[in-house]
């Protein structure tokens, strides 16, 4: 493995977690129920019917994971806020307890010199306004502008770049498409509403952190998408997934209009979502950063059932990650460009806001892991030398954490944690990644 790549000048290396996978201490200092908590508790629907009760604890623990950073020499921390930590019930009275919290792991953060790079919705929504229809209701994201402002007012002083969401393509899909995560829904597509509504929350809220004079991103999942042969069929199954999974959720923002969806069946309105005016709300902000997050590319073939207008098909003779997820590090370097080919101009600079991979536990010693940091970095490198603006690399995670409905079963940590006795063991790879971010400042 190299001990550097060809990286800019002032590229900047970090880690990333989220609040509910790391955090615990659900019912401390009057934080409220979220829709995690409320799912988790639900039999089946996560395996071994694990939670995030107490997850790593972060929320006691912070000063030795900060330490943990510091030895890895991080430039950057990508956490999340926890709504309602902050706001029990989505709006209202505001806790303070929740914010202090977060102004003693800024202030931690800052003294170890690290700068702090927080999202403000990594999908634990306040169980309160999940009640009154959650993201499926357009309230919801005038709520979520409101708790921006809250929190932009008390940290901003010490924090000059906020990501506003975290995948809103997973947590649509998977929230309200398909009810693997919370809240549960299973709608198909009919779910998109909600996908709206978070463009309109991020739009509103991207606006107030500018007023503050506040750079804003918004980091997507996105993927390369594959036809799976020569066939129009097969190209346009993969053209449909394109605009689902990539283009929805960037087109808005960085073009001001939605992709064509009507092969999804649905209407240019979103099923009544979009209103007159909204699609300038979510554009016209415009973003300081695209957050990317990356794992894996993904094959489309067409249908082979009337249920869906394309189907995800295997990519051959690849390995995979302990997930099942397949390893193509060029993909990465493929979807970089594609970014800059897509959308040109208005295309901002790119942060790298998750890139990682889940190994067994009884991988010794913790090769897998370093293979695709490093073979990801290099596609990364060459992108960057084809004229990529990427500024940062964050891989995910710092821990070992609670990894949504698999609970505690996928370990992406540089940092192993026994969550019994809630020990943190930096692995490998952890000493590899410290001895490369040395190495760049050489």
């Amino acid at each position: 493995m190299p001990d550097r790549f060809d990286l800019p000048a002032g590229f900047r290396w970090g880690a990333a977690t989220a609040a509910y996978q790391i955090e615990g201490a659900v019912d401390e200092d009057g934080r409220g129920p979220s829709v995690w908590d409320t799912f988790s508790a639900r039999p089946g629907a996560v395996r071994d019917g694990h939670t995030g009760a107490v997850a790593c604890d972060h929320y006691h623990r912070y000063p030795e994971d900060i330490a943990l950073m510091k030895d890895l020499g991080l430039d950057g921390y990508r956490f999340s806020i926890a709504w309602p930590r902050v706001l029990p019930t989505g709006a209202g009275k505001v806790n303070e307890a929740g914010l202090a919290f977060y102004d003693r792991l800024v202030d931690a953060l800052l003294e170890a010199g690290i700068t702090p790079l927080p999202t403000l919705f990594h999908w634990d929504l306040p169980q309160a306004l999940e009640d009154e229809g959650g993201w499926l209701n357009r309230d919801t994201a005038y709520r979520f502008a409101e708790y921006a402002s809250v929190v932009a007012d008390r940290l901003g002083d010490r924090i000059p770049t906020w990501i506003t969401l975290n995948e809103p393509f997973v947590h649509t899909v998977f929230g309200y498409a398909l009810g693997t995560h919370a809240p549960g829904h299973t709608l198909m597509f009919e779910a998109l509403p909600a996908a709206h509504h978070q463009l309109l929350a991020h739009g509103l809220a991207a606006s107030l952190l500018h007023e503050r004079g506040l750079e804003v991103m918004l980091s997507n999942n996105l993927t390369p998408v594959w036809p799976a042969s020569s066939s129009p069929e097969d190209a346009a199954a993969a053209a449909t997934y394109d605009a689902l999974h990539n283009r929805l959720f960037t087109d808005p923002v960085l073009l001001g209009r939605y992709p064509d969806l009507s092969a999804l069946g649905v209407p240019d309105d979103i099923f009544g979502a979009v209103q007159p005016g909204d699609t300038d709300l979510i554009h016209t902000p415009g973003l300081d950063g695209l957050g990317l997050n990356y794992y894996n590319p993904t094959r489309v073939a067409a249908p082979s059932s009337p249920d869906l207008p394309f189907d995800l098909v295997a990519i051959p003779d690849v390995p995979h990650t302990a997930f099942g997820w397949p390893v193509v590090p060029d993909a990465l370097r493929q979807l970089l460009i594609g970014l800059r080919e897509l959308y040109g101009n208005a295309l901002p600079p790119i942060t790298i806001t998750e890139n990682g991979c889940s190994v067994e536990e009884t991988t010794d010693p913790d090769r897998p892991r370093i293979d695709y940091l490093a073979t990801h970095l290099d596609a990364l490198a060459q992108a960057i030398a084809e004229g990529v603006d990427v500024r940062g690399y964050y891989t995910w995670s710092l821990l070992d954490n609670y990894e949504w409905a698999e609970g505690f079963h996928q370990r992406f940590g540089l940092v192993h944690v026994d969550f019994e006795t809630q020990r943190r063991t930096p692995k490998a790879s952890f000493a590899w990644y410290r001895n490369l971010i040395a190495a760049h400042r050489r």
